[in-house]
Parts: C-alpha cells; sequence; structure tokens
C-alpha cells in the first residue's frame, strides 16, 4: 500500500528544469512552444540571461521539461527570427540581443566612482580601502602592495601541478581547521630560515592572511576580559579597524626614532599592543637596542602580551635583519606573518602562532570561523616554499623593489626638495613629512583628481601631528614614479 502511493505521489510531480526554473505543468495545452518562447523572452528582458549566454541544447531542455524536441527547437526558431538568438554551431544557442520592447533589457548601471574629495572630508569610514581601490587613479602609490605583475606564475604553476599529480582523493575533503600539514611544516621551516623563530609545526595555525588574525586574536582577547590593545602612533588605520570590530579599545602610543615608546605603554594599563617593529608602520622605525629590553621587560614583568605584525619584514636593503620579537618572548607574543607581501594579497593565506594559553582558543575560533583556509592553495604554497621557490622570489623582489625605491628616493629629491622622508631601508613604501598650514587629507584628495592615489599619514594617525604621505613604491615602474612625483610636488606648490 505504501509503495502505491509514493509510486502515485512521484508521478504526479511535473517535469521541470534547473534553466530558469521552468515548470512545463504551467503552459497551456496546446500552446507549449509559445510558452516556451515567452519565458526565454522574460528571461531576456530582466537579464536573466545576458548577452552571450548559452542556452541548453535543444535534446537535453526537453528531456527535462518532458516535452519533444520539436518543442524547444520551435521555441528557440522563433527566437532566431527576432534576433534575439543565434546558432553557433558546437558553440549551440546564444543570445545576441534582447527583444526591442523589452524596457527592463537596460545594461545594468554602473555606480559612479567616488569623488576625490569625498574620500578625505571625513573620518575615514569601514569601507574605506575598498571605496580606495575603486577610485580611478592611472598611478597608484596605495602602500602595503608588491609588484602583482612579478608574481611567479610559471613556479606557482609547476607547483600547482605536482600537487595535483600527487594529491590523494583524501586531500579533497574537510581538511585540520589548524591549516594543511604540509604547509604548516613549511612555515615551521620559513621562519626558523628567516626570521630566527624556533616553532613546532603543531603550534602554527594558518589563516586568511593577517585581517584573520585581528580578528581571530581581538575575538579571543576580548573574551578573555581583555578591553584595550594599544596601539603605536602612528600606526596602521586597517589593524585599528580589526580591533574596533572586535570592540576593543586602542589607546595610542607614541613612536620615535627608537620605536614604540614603552613608558607612554606602560601609562595606558593596557594589557596588550600591536606592534610592527621589524619595519614600523608607516614611519619605517626599528624597534631594538635598549628599546627592545624595555619592552621585553615589560611583557615578562606584566604577563602583557604583543601582536607582532611582521608583515613586510622580509623587504630590507640597506640594513641588517633584525629578530623577531617571538623568537625571545615566545610566550608573550601572537606572531603574525603571511604571503600578501611576498607574492600576493589575492591568496589571502597567513600564519599566527600564539602563546600557550591561547592555542586552542584560537583553533576554536578558526573552526567556527571558516572550518580552515582552502586546502589546495595550502598544498601549492608548501611545495612552493620547500622547493625554495620563495627564496628565489624574494631574491628577486629585493632587487626589484629596491630599483624602485632607488627611484621613489629620487623623484623625492627632485620634485620635493622640502619633504623628509621616512623609513627608506625597508618594506615597500615610505613615509614623507612636510610643513604645511593645510590637511595632508587636501593634498591627497588634490592628488587623486589629478590620477595620483595616496594616503595621507592622518588616516594613520590618532593624534594629530605634522602633515605627511605613506607612498607605496612596489607596484609602479621608476617612469610613473617620477611623474607621480612630480605632480605631488606640483600640487603641494600650488596649495603652498
Amino acid at each position: 500500500m505504501n509503495r502505491s502511493n509514493e509510486g502515485t505521489s512521484h508521478r504526479s510531480i511535473a517535469p521541470g528544469a534547473d534553466f530558469l526554473h521552468l515548470a512545463v505543468n504551467e503552459a497551456p495545452s496546446g500552446g507549449k512552444c509559445e510558452w516556451l518562447a515567452q519565458q526565454i523572452r522574460l528571461a531576456l528582458a530582466d537579464g536573466r540571461l545576458p548577452v552571450g549566454s548559452r542556452l541548453p541544447a535543444t535534446r537535453v531542455l526537453a528531456g527535462e521539461l518532458g516535452v519533444s524536441r520539436g518543442v524547444v527547437t520551435e521555441a528557440y526558431q522563433r527566437l532566431v527570427e527576432d534576433g534575439c538568438l543565434a546558432g553557433r554551431g558546437r558553440n549551440g544557442t546564444v543570445v545576441v540581443g534582447a527583444p526591442a520592447t523589452a524596457t527592463a533589457a537596460r545594461p545594468p548601471t554602473r555606480a559612479s566612482p567616488p569623488s576625490p574629495r569625498s574620500l578625505f572630508t571625513a573620518a575615514p569610514p569601514a569601507d574605506v580601502f575598498d571605496v580606495m581601490r575603486t577610485a580611478r587613479a592611472r598611478i597608484d602609490f596605495s602602500p602595503g602592495v608588491p609588484d602583482l605583475a612579478a608574481f611567479p606564475r610559471a613556479a606557482w604553476l609547476r607547483a600547482e601541478r605536482r600537487v595535483l599529480d600527487h594529491l590523494a582523493a583524501s586531500d579533497l575533503g574537510y581538511g585540520d581547521p589548524r591549516g594543511a600539514p604540509a604547509l604548516r611544516v613549511a612555515v615551521a621551516n620559513w621562519i626558523a630560515r628567516n626570521r630566527g623563530i624556533r616553532a613546532d609545526p603543531g603550534d602554527v595555525l594558518i589563516v586568511a592572511g593577517t585581517a584573520q588574525t585581528l580578528t581571530l586574536v581581538g575575538q579571543v582577547l576580548h573574551s578573555d576580559g581583555i578591553s584595550t590593545v594599544a596601539m603605536e602612533d602612528p600606526g596602521s588605520l586597517g589593524a585599528r579597524q580589526h580591533l574596533h570590530n572586535c570592540r576593543l579599545g586602542t589607546p595610542p602610543v607614541a613612536v620615535d626614532s627608537e620605536g614604540v615608546r614603552v613608558d607612554e605603554l606602560r601609562a595606558t594599563g593596557a594589557a596588550a599592543v600591536l606592534l610592527t617593529p621589524a619595519h614600523q608602520f608607516p614611519t619605517g622605525v626599528v624597534l631594538r637596542g635598549s628599546r627592545r629590553s624595555e619592552l621585553t621587560h615589560w611583557a615578562r614583568e606584566s604577563g602583557g602580551l604583543i601582536i607582532e605584525d611582521d608583515y613586510d619584514a622580509e623587504h630590507r636593503y640597506d640594513r641588517t635583519p633584525v629578530p623577531a620579537l617571538r623568537s625571545v618572548l615566545a610566550e608573550n607574543v601572537f606572531y603574525a606573518g603571511s604571503v600578501s607581501k611576498l607574492l600576493a594579497p589575492a591568496l589571502r593565506i597567513g600564519w599566527l602562532l600564539a602563546p600557550p594559553k591561547y592555542r586552542d582558543a584560537l583553533v576554536d575560533a578558526k573552526r567556527f570561523a571558516d572550518l580552515g583556509n582552502a586546502a589546495l592553495p595550502q598544498l601549492i604554497l608548501a611545495q612552493f616554499m620547500e622547493s625554495g621557490a620563495m627564496e628565489r622570489q624574494l631574491r628577486h623582489l629585493r632587487r626589484h623593489h629596491r630599483r624602485r625605491r632607488d627611484a621613489m628616493v629620487k623623484a623625492v629629491a627632485a620634485h620635493l626638495p622640502g619633504a623628509i622622508v621616512h623609513g627608506a631601508a625597508a618594506g615597500l613604501h615610505l613615509t614623507i613629512t612636510f610643513e604645511a598650514g593645510f590637511a595632508d587629507t587636501d593634498v591627497a584628495a588634490a592628488a587623486l583628481a589629478r590620477d595620483v592615489k595616496v594616503h595621507p599619514l592622518s588616516w594613520h594617525c590618532q593624534r594629530p601631528r605634522r602633515p605627511g604621505l605613506v607612498l607605496g613604491y612596489a607596484a609602479s615602474p621608476p617612469t610613473d614614479i617620477d611623474e607621480g612625483v612630480a605632480t605631488l610636488g606640483d600640487v603641494l606648490g600650488r596649495m603652498a
């Protein structure tokens, strides 16, 4: 009896197609061909089938709808005669136009680009960097971007092929939320060789870049009762936004020529601090000597926590390497690294080493955020790193970026003789400051109006200071660098 009912129920379901969610039981008796043609016309009119779309083969669609192939062929033919479709042989039937009477078939309107001045007239909103990226400019000096044209495509492809050749079926399933074991081994080896950090692969957590590190650490610290994370001032606006999103305060701590002022850090009473000690963003100063000793004493004496953003420490030109704080303060340091400045931000792969107290909580936070990074890019990166290709890429980038750094320093000397250059010995950017009776946001707005994109220094400051600009040079060829800085010089000259 039950079997009979199930059979009856199954037979009562009318055939339908995933294509346009067509349901043939809606067609009038004897009018299936015209009904199908009209459904396709409506999809052309409202944009569900834009020009260039390919329609299902007539045999396939007829089978899904449970109609004769002639019904579908005739419907297509009517739309061919109307000029909406065209047969392209083996490429099938494609959309070449929309019904002339279809007023809804206008191309989607694009949002107007933001006005240059509107980006800089108020406090930067949460989406300021998204808006900044979409703002049109022929020369882009945005900091933090490597030369993306230098991405090692051939070496990456070789690593990808090797991974796919040896990939087990089980590797395509859900993985360890901490990251692919092969990549955690490769990262442990990389930071040991290049940053002097000894770490067990089991201590490495793979994340979606330093941005996710800040979010995960911020959540865990907030849950542990920590309400503030002190920040260098000036310091990264983007990092500050991530911490604010985790409901953490960010009291500012001054940075001078020796690095962060540890006496000011103590005065804030903060239990944690976010630092960029190897190449401070955006001033470029290095934390070392007595200031490192002071910071180490603060951490050990008070149990203070340090989030060490090692964002571009490998890119150095005129100075010796600086050891990571994590190498001497493993119990107190959250160490954050990524490949965004070495390969490309689009990979969204970074790593985090946490103090033992917080490791399990961070793994839980990562698990519930996304179950772990995508496995295939991790395995490819592991192969890329272990093959020696990462070191070769770093050596190439150092030579490449040094030439662009030199071009930027030369251009500033030629076109901005009154500006002071900061942080040119390493990294992917430098900062200039200047005396002026106007805001650096006005300079940035005027420069963008002339097709040159820069960050005003004040975006990265919590307290007032001299106006300045943060200028990324890694992504621009020397000719563009000279032209862009010349434009900045002209802008400043007109505003003076």
